[in-house]
C-alpha cells in the first residue's frame, strides 16, 4: 500500500483577495506559495499548523473541471488563540462579521465563531482560564 503524507485543504472562495485579508492578515496564515508567481495570483498557499490554500471560483482546475463553489456551509474551521475575547474585538474592528459571541463551553473551551469572506463559519478558541 501506498504511503501518504502531508494533508493540505483547498479553500474555494469567490474573492481571492478578501479571503487572503481574512486567513492570511487577521488570522495570521504565512502565505507560501503562489500561482502564477507574477502577476495576479489564482491560487495561494497558505500555513498555520495545517496547510491550507485558496484558490478563485471558476478557475479551470489541474483535473481538467470547472472550480465551483457549493452552497452552504462546505466546511468550518477552528482557530486557537491566547484570548478568545482580545481576538474577536480585533476581527470586529476589521468588520469580521460575528455569528456567536464568546462563551465559556462545558468540555473546557471558551469560543466564539465568525464568518470568513465566503460566510465559512470560523471557531476562534482557547482553553478556559483556570482561577
Amino acid at each position: 500500500m501506498s504511503s501518504f503524507r502531508d494533508v493540505s485543504t483547498i479553500l474555494y472562495v469567490e474573492d481571492l483577495d478578501a479571503s487572503l485579508v481574512f486567513y492570511r492578515d487577521l488570522l495570521g496564515f504565512a502565505q507560501t506559495y503562489q500561482f502564477p508567481p507574477d502577476g495576479t495570483a489564482v491560487f495561494v498557499g497558505l500555513e498555520h499548523g495545517i496547510s491550507l490554500a485558496a484558490v478563485n471560483d471558476g478557475e479551470l482546475g489541474s483535473h481538467g473541471q470547472p472550480i465551483r463553489m457549493r452552497v452552504g456551509r462546505p466546511f468550518e474551521l477552528c482557530v486557537y488563540t491566547d484570548d478568545v475575547d482580545k481576538a474577536l474585538s480585533t476581527l470586529r474592528a476589521r468588520q469580521v462579521p460575528v455569528l456567536a459571541e464568546p462563551a465559556d463551553q462545558p468540555w473546557g473551551e471558551r469560543m466564539a465563531y465568525v464568518a470568513d469572506p465566503d460566510g465559512n463559519p470560523v471557531m476562534i478558541c482557547a482553553p478556559v482560564a483556570s482561577s
